[in-house]
């Protein structure tokens, strides 16, 4: 795919989503303006942060890292992986709980998805479906048709 004017061409995926980000804007810091690509598009739908066996992980970071590992496993079985990912939109229950947890959220976020930062947009609700879950993501990624 050729840049876009303003665009910036993730290193080493020829194929693969570009960061978005207007000439004179300052460089956003953990998630980009936006992304473009081409290929097959592969959405979640709200993804919380259980195991297989529907067990919630303790804490507001444990289930963030649980939710990224799913959203991870249902990119697999796409054959896509973290570095396809165009769009996360967060949704928390609590936005000071997620504010007093940015550094542990950012070591787990790298741990799980490396420093891939797609557009991400975080949304305080009343509450989820899932009593228990702190946050629940969302997930659209680009994955490059062969040629």
């Amino acid at each position: 795919m050729t840049a876009a004017p303003g665009s910036v061409p993730l290193s080493g995926l020829d194929d693969g989503p570009e960061v978005l980000n207007p000439k004179h804007w300052p460089v956003p810091k953990g998630y980009a303006n936006g992304m473009m690509g081409e290929g097959r598009v592969l959405v979640t739908g709200g993804i919380v942060g259980w195991d297989e066996t529907g067990a919630f992980a303790d804490g507001f970071v444990a289930q963030a890292r649980q939710v990224l590992e799913n959203i991870r496993a249902i990119l697999a079985e796409g054959g896509a992986e973290p570095r396809h990912l165009v769009r996360l939109t967060w949704y928390v229950v609590d936005i000071e709980e997620y504010l007093a947890n940015l550094r542990e959220l950012g070591r787990a976020y790298r741990e799980v998805f490396g420093t891939h930062y797609p557009a991400m947009a975080l949304v305080q609700v009343v509450r989820l479906v899932e009593k228990a879950a702190r946050l629940e993501i969302e997930a659209t990624a680009i994955v490059p048709t062969a040629r």
